[in-house]
């Protein structure tokens, strides 16, 4: 078949007869087909250019077409583009020290880095590594609102229940806590006044053996790990308050609880750190990340864990393995991003960017009584729509803003613009803002008023 010169409509119709529907999500009533991008932008086969506000889920912090990440990655390409996975080469060596130094400098532990291609593979070797520093011990805390990939042991530890319907449990779902979601607090407390009532709740558990998480005979508890996210991703972007993973970290220290960071979305910058957890005063045992660690260049996923749970001896070759872990491209873009983000300045940067967009839209959400809330850290910012009571979730509105967006025809000075929006929230009523770390405060302006032209434009 000749695939040149095929109009959209013609693609639309391979895809439907060829594609699976299962490994796309079919958001959008009318399609898009993109062909290229650069920077914060992304262009459909008619050129027309939409600002790319959730750039791939997080993938890409450091803007699409990065020149200084794409040259490294193509060098790789040039020189050593495929090696198996079991044999060394430089840029994975090179890689695991920057990530291992820079991550022991900021929590004040030695560990190791181990590679995989994918978030949900790395979620799947953190729980391996669990299970074997516990001795087979399953049972994990994890958040409700979280999200931490769709394979089959990740999604036990996801809240959604609709991630497993359709395949059953794999081993152990997990027991699933409330996040601090203090705009929606789950025990109806105030957060100026509740004194951090929600990690006192998860204490409890501990009091008694008839709670299910103790045996108070000798304090051995049944739980291997809590999985969190410093910020929660999928569930909406929700900032924690100040003070509480610490009093959380506290807690699980004290009955030997591992503490597993999922940074997969908010990692590398995201919120102007290295990884979101430094904001918080915990020290996590094993930290995941992917998505940006090449900027979407080359799948490339990990997990650091301190030395104790992941030294030699005790995790010992083949304990895991995948055939494309710490292939040399993703290595070499991998290095690349190390290397940019400390000459770039990021930690200034994004704090400036996050604090100039985020009054920005605090002053849209003064003129506009469906923003019921908006909070952020860094670059990564919700807003919550609501009814005109400021609390009551609208997803009708965030739908139809959404589907606007896309369809590239906002009138802006009279040049026309689409708008890429994520979605999340428990109620399916936030939109997920994760702009290029490189966008320009003249993006930012345009984005806010092209988010006001849709709020207007559907009824708010």
């Amino acid at each position: 078949m000749e695939y040149d010169g095929l109009t959209k409509d013609k693609l639309l119709e391979l895809e439907a007869r060829y594609c699976s529907y299962g490994d796309t999500v079919h958001y959008l009533n009318d399609p898009i087909i993109f062909k290229k991008c650069e920077g914060s932008w992304l262009f459909d086969m008619e050129d027309r250019p939409y600002l790319d506000m959730q750039m791939w889920y997080s993938a890409v912090n450091f803007g699409y077409r990065n020149k200084e990440i794409e040259a490294a990655h193509n060098r790789q390409m040039a020189a050593l583009p495929q090696v198996a996975s079991q044999y060394l080469h430089r840029e994975k060596i090179l890689l695991a020290a920057a990530i291992s130094e820079e991550t022991g400098k900021r929590f004040g532990e030695y560990g190791r880095v181990h590679f995989n291609v994918g978030g949900a593979q790395a979620i799947e070797d953190s729980i391996k590594l669990v299970r074997n520093s516990k001795c087979g011990k399953s049972l994990m805390f994890a958040f409700m609102g979280g999200y931490h990939g769709r394979t089959l042991a990740a999604t036990e530890i996801t809240s959604s229940f609709r991630y497993r319907k359709r395949y059953g449990h794999f081993a152990n779902r997990a027991t699933f806590i409330p996040y601090p979601y203090c705009y929606r607090c789950f025990y109806a407390k105030e957060r100026d006044t509740c004194d951090y009532y929600c990690v006192r709740e998860f204490e409890r558990l501990f009091e008694t053996e008839y709670y299910g998480a103790i045996d108070k005979k000798d304090n051995e508890v049944e739980y291997a790990a809590f999985y969190v996210e410093p910020i929660q991703a999928t569930g909406g972007y929700i900032v924690p308050p100040a003070g509480y993973f610490e009093r959380l970290a506290d807690v699980l220290k004290r009955y030997g609880i591992l503490l597993v960071d999922d940074e997969i979305q908010m990692g590398f910058y995201r919120t102007g750190k290295l990884w979101a957890m430094e904001h918080f005063g915990a020290k996590p045992d094993v930290v995941a990340f992917a998505k940006s660690l090449t900027n979407g260049l080359n799948p490339l996923s990990g997990i650091w864990a301190r030395e104790g749970l992941i030294r030699p001896e005790i995790f010992p070759p083949g304990s895991t393995h995948s055939t494309f872990s710490s292939n040399p491209l993703g290595t070499a873009a991998g290095l690349a991003v190390m290397r940019y983000v400390k000459e770039e300045n990021l930690e200034d940067v994004v704090a400036q960017k996050g604090a100039y967009l985020l009054e920005r839209l605090k002053s849209l959400q003064k003129r506009h009584s469906v923003i019921g809330d908006v909070d952020g850290l860094g670059l990564a910012i919700r807003v919550e729509l609501t009814e005109t009571d400021g609390f009551t979730p609208n997803r009708g509105l965030t739908d139809a803003i959404f589907q606007e967006g896309m369809k590239g025809d906002i009138d802006i000075k009279g040049e026309k613009y689409g708008l890429v929006l994520d979605v999340g929230g428990y109620y399916k009523n936030a939109f997920t803002l994760a702009p290029a770390l490189t966008i320009s405060q003249e993006e930012m302006d345009l984005f806010v008023n092209l988010f006001e032209s849709l709020l207007k434009k559907c009824g708010a």
